[in-house]
């Protein structure tokens, strides 16, 4: 097998261990028109931003923790926080302190005894490598955290399928508001 099979036998291995019933009061949550944050750091937080920016393409008001534009995170907003260990500091620090306003915390993450799930209101469980390479974690021959990266990408672009189909959101709709400044 090459290493392009290799990849791709490896996430559908945590794909088809990462549960559909998982997603769909993620779904639910996030169909509740409240406002939506998500965090991430490194290659995570890059999967957060794709997230956000698909939801956008959907119609959420959704914002990425960070950036200059974001306001201020208010109760029974919603935070999505990605960290494959689930003990990034700044995911963390932030789920904390979007807990103490009262928000919603789902957390992306291998790990579900990790700080960040013990805070989450909802787990997205990815039994993916993670650079840490703990027990249970999906074996990988892909450096550092790619392989829950990639999972974590697919999940996420699963959720928001399902998010489209309950909104009835055409892809000629969400293609409304791709950007027309390229």
């Amino acid at each position: 097998m090459d290493q392009l099979e290799t990849i791709l036998s490896e996430i559908e291995t945590v794909i088809k261990r990462s549960s559909s019933q998982q997603i769909e009061p993620i779904v639910s949550e996030l169909l509740k028109d409240q406002r939506i944050f998500v965090i991430g750091e490194g290659r995570s937080g890059l999967m957060a931003k794709s997230f956000a920016m698909r939801l956008m393409h959907l119609g959420a008001e959704v914002y990425v923790v960070g950036e200059t534009i974001t306001p201020s995170i208010s109760e029974n907003d919603i935070l999505v926080a990605v960290s494959g260990s689930g003990t990034t500091k700044n995911v963390v620090w932030t789920a904390e302190k979007a807990k103490s306003i009262g928000c919603m915390i789902v957390a992306v993450t291998a790990d579900k005894e990790a700080q960040l799930a013990v805070l989450a209101n909802y787990i997205l469980h990815v039994p993916a490598a993670t650079k840490y390479r703990k027990e249970g974690e999906q074996p990988t021959i892909q450096p550092l955290g790619s392989l829950f990266d990639q999972c974590v990408h697919i999940l996420f672009d699963s959720i928001c399928l399902q998010y489209a189909e309950m909104k009835k959101i055409s892809n000629e709709q969400a293609f409304q508001k791709h950007s027309n400044m390229e």
